[in-house]
């Protein structure tokens, strides 16, 4: 398989749970160990190989587009959602021209680990087979998971292949906001603002959604009050 080049980047979000500092500052700028969330996602992309990473912008995109700036590596493209905030799959299918036809990352700017010796995005790179998934998420054991509280998302066979919660009470997995897909899925996709979500159920349904698992710690830093515990366990992963 051809390395994965490319990669979507979701900085368009409002942040509303991480309010007040989200009123004067975007998410994706919040800092944790010293890098902000953003930095901390492109450089991930950066050692997996990625050249250019897409990154859309809504709420104080100007401050954004400031901060990427200087950055080269992976190279930057701005998806401007200024107008119209699009949600995570409306604005990969706006991105679509920038993005080109071979699979993409998906990347959560907000999506934050710590590592244990092994470098997540590229494990996840080898674990794709396009013959037989359409897309693949990183997941997260949903008990090991730092600053999370949910009851979790997925359930995944010997195979890898997942399926919804539904109606159980919890479950062992949780999307840790990172995914590779292929362009072709948004072909029939509604314009506007839609969900992710949509891709996910129709992948369900073909049996073609696979998760693998992340190596290290899943940090959700959703809140203010989530910002030491996530640098808490980066210290203790030796900064990974």
């Amino acid at each position: 398989m051809p390395p994965i080049s490319r990669a979507m980047v979701l900085a368009a979000g409002l942040g509303q749970r991480m309010r007040p500092i989200t009123d004067t500052l975007p998410k994706p700028l919040v800092a944790i160990a010293g890098r902000t969330m953003l930095d901390h996602a492109l450089d991930r992309l950066a050692d997996a190989g990625v050249e250019r990473a897409v990154v859309n912008v809504h709420h104080l995109a100007g401050q954004i587009e400031a901060h990427l700036a200087a950055r080269t590596r992976p190279a930057i493209t701005i998806s401007d959602e200024r107008g119209l905030l699009l949600e995570t799959g409306g604005g990969v299918r706006k991105a679509l021209p920038l993005l080109g036809e071979a699979p993409f990352f998906h990347v959560n700017s907000d999506s934050l680990w710590s590592e244990a010796g092994t470098r997540n995005l590229l494990a996840m790179a080898g674990a794709w087979r396009p013959d037989a998934m359409d897309i693949l998420l990183l997941l997260a054991a949903r008990e090991d998971a730092v600053g999370f509280d949910g009851a979790g998302d997925f359930t995944r066979d010997a195979e890898g292949r997942l399926a919804r919660r539904g109606a159980a009470a919890g479950a062992p997995w949780v999307y840790a906001g990172v995914a590779i897909m292929k362009p072709a899925l948004f072909a029939d996709t509604p314009e506007g603002p839609f969900s992710l979500n949509l891709l996910f159920d129709r992948a369900i349904a073909a049996g073609r959604l696979f998760g693998h698992a992340l190596v290290g710690r899943w940090l959700h830093v959703g809140t203010p009050d989530a910002i030491a515990p996530a640098e808490a366990a980066f210290a203790a992963a030796g900064g990974r």
